[in-house]
């Protein structure tokens, strides 16, 4: 991308979080990195061996679970899960999207 004041162009990873936000996603491609690495951190160990993250589309973190008893513990705890990945940092993340995804 080249910068407006004609200075040449930038490095991508200048223009990465401003392209990220104008598709919906994350504008900290760094939170959403912590989130994947540190997810048990972030649901508890338990909870991290049957849910795992999927993706962040628009607004929503998507997860799989293994099994729909798992999925609806997810559901449950979606509050908690939400206040973690904020304090991770910057996160557009507001709602949490369960799926059930058998092995």
């Amino acid at each position: 991308m080249r910068d407006r004041t004609g200075d040449g162009p930038r490095p991508v990873g200048e223009s990465l979080p401003r392209l990220l936000g104008r598709l919906g996603a994350p504008a900290s491609t760094a939170t959403m990195e912590a989130v994947f690495a540190r997810w048990d951190e972030v649901v508890g160990a338990e909870l991290g061996q049957h849910v795992r993250p999927l993706r962040v589309d628009g607004h929503a973190l998507v997860v799989a679970a293994d099994h729909p008893v798992w999925a609806t513990r997810a559901r449950l705890e979606s509050a908690r899960i939400l206040a973690q990945v904020q304090a991770l940092g910057q996160s557009p993340v507001e709602r949490l999207d369960v799926v059930v995804e058998r092995p």
